[in-house]
């Protein structure tokens, strides 16, 4: 599966990173970078059950392509759901369920500093987007 111009600059920037506070200092800004929710859209049929803090995610499909827009409480959780957003946008059905996100996050080096529930959250916001796609 090839990258996305976004999820590859995403790459180059994180492989530019220096120790984790360079990393952190990243995350948050590409989770300034999310495009925001209507509160409309912040309802319950659109949470991400299975995350510790509140998730939201809305998806269209447009040309048998899927995207997302997700937005959350906590501002690191918004920086990582950026970077899964850059890597899903415009995925088929099949290659979204085909998708390695542990490998992603390896490949910006972020995977240490998934905690357990971290990873938990960002896997249900990936079968969250999977289940929506399967539907339609």
């Amino acid at each position: 599966m090839s990258l996305s111009v976004d999820a590859n600059q995403a790459l180059e920037s994180f492989e530019q990173a220096r120790g984790w506070e360079q990393r952190a200092r990243l995350l948050m800004q590409w989770g300034e970078r999310l495009e925001p929710l209507q509160d409309s859209e912040k309802h319950e049929s659109n949470r991400v059950h299975g995350c510790e803090s509140l998730v939201w995610l809305v998806a269209t499909q447009v040309d048998g392509q899927w995207r997302f827009k997700a937005t959350s409480d906590a501002r690191l959780l918004r920086g990582l759901l950026a970077l899964l957003l850059v890597r899903v946008q415009g995925l088929a059905s099949d290659e979204l369920a085909e998708l390695d996100l542990g490998q992603w996050f390896t490949r910006l080096g972020l995977e240490r500093q998934l905690s357990p529930s971290r990873a938990n959250g960002l896997h249900a916001v990936l079968q969250r987007m999977a289940e929506l796609a399967s539907r339609r």
